[in-house]
């Protein structure tokens, strides 16, 4: 019997943060936040979550803020 086991990346989804102000460039309204969850698949079927991957960008200034540098302003607006 063959088994097909394996990860998957899921659908991104993606927030815009409107009162929140890019820490780089200090432009507000410009932050959005991305997060995409990675599926353990049995069959090609997501059986459960792994782990979830955010980050958020600034449209002004392209900086990448990854969960570890959120502000506590981010993480109260997600």
């Amino acid at each position: 019997m063959i088994l097909f086991f394996g990860t998957r990346p899921g659908k991104k989804e993606s927030k815009m943060l409107k009162r929140v102000a890019c820490p780089h460039c200090n432009q507000t309204g410009t932050m959005t936040v991305v997060s995409q969850p990675n599926y353990a698949h049995l069959f090609w079927i997501p059986i459960f979550t792994i782990k979830t991957e955010q980050f958020a960008e600034c449209s002004h200034c392209k900086r990448v803020f990854y969960k570890e540098e959120f502000t506590k302003e981010m993480e109260q607006a997600m």
